[in-house]
């Protein structure tokens, strides 16, 4: 039965797969600022590609960031609403983790694997995870989000995430193939669906990890006469 995975962490992605993991359609955009005008479209385009009507959907799952605040609320608002609007579950997953998960299927049982994603502010979001076999990863640290300069990088460990494009005399320079850079929705359905066959908890709750740039006024102040 299909299911509908969605990631607004940086780029626009939408992907409908099997509850196998097998991926029946898929569309993405890099644009990083228009993810309300984005999103709504490309989900109605990933059905029409693949021919499923929404309410055959069994479940809806989305990453959770860490992300700039904007964009992410876009993302979970959307999968919330739409997983209540037909009666189904909503599933979150870190978006790192996603990453992650696609570099662990060319990565050695055991390796290390860092993620880096752009967290605007010469700052990046990170993560570090043990490779525990193809698409199965094991959360070592984080996340977090700081200056790229500050991460620790363990040698021999594979840095990958659009962080590393950003900030390569921080993260090194190996260049990062373009699927791993951001967040694949493929790879979060297979990591949803996978946790919770096991019986794990798969939280909605967004990972800001840092307060939004726009906050409410504290009130107006009394001007002493």
């Amino acid at each position: 039965m299909p299911v509908l995975a969605l990631d607004t962490s940086g780029a626009v992605a939408v992907a409908l797969t099997s509850d196998s993991g097998e991926v029946l359609a898929s569309r993405s955009e890099s644009q990083q600022r228009h993810h309300a005008e984005l999103l709504a479209p490309m989900i109605t385009a990933v059905l029409a590609d693949a021919g499923v009507d929404r309410r055959d959907l069994t479940a809806i799952v989305a990453g959770t960031g860490p992300a700039p605040f904007t964009g992410l609320r876009v993302g979970l608002v959307t999968a919330r609403t739409l997983a209540l609007g037909l009666a189904i579950p909503v599933l979150g997953v870190p978006s790192l983790d996603a990453i992650a998960a696609a570099a662990s299927r060319t990565a050695p049982v055991g390796a290390t694997i860092l993620v880096a994603t752009d967290a605007r502010r010469r700052e990046v979001y990170w993560s570090s995870y043990r490779a525990d076999g193809p698409g199965e990863v094991s959360v070592l640290a984080g996340p977090t989000v700081g200056a790229a300069a500050a991460v620790t990088v363990e040698p021999g460990a594979i840095v990958v995430g659009r962080g590393v494009a950003l900030y390569p005399a921080d993260l090194g320079d190996a260049p990062v193939p373009d699927g791993l850079l951001d967040p694949d929705p493929a790879e979060l359905a297979r990591l949803a669906l996978a946790r919770r066959e096991l019986g794990q908890a798969l939280p909605t709750e967004p990972l800001y990890l840092r307060r939004p740039d726009a906050v409410p006024s504290a009130g107006s102040k009394r001007v002493g006469g």
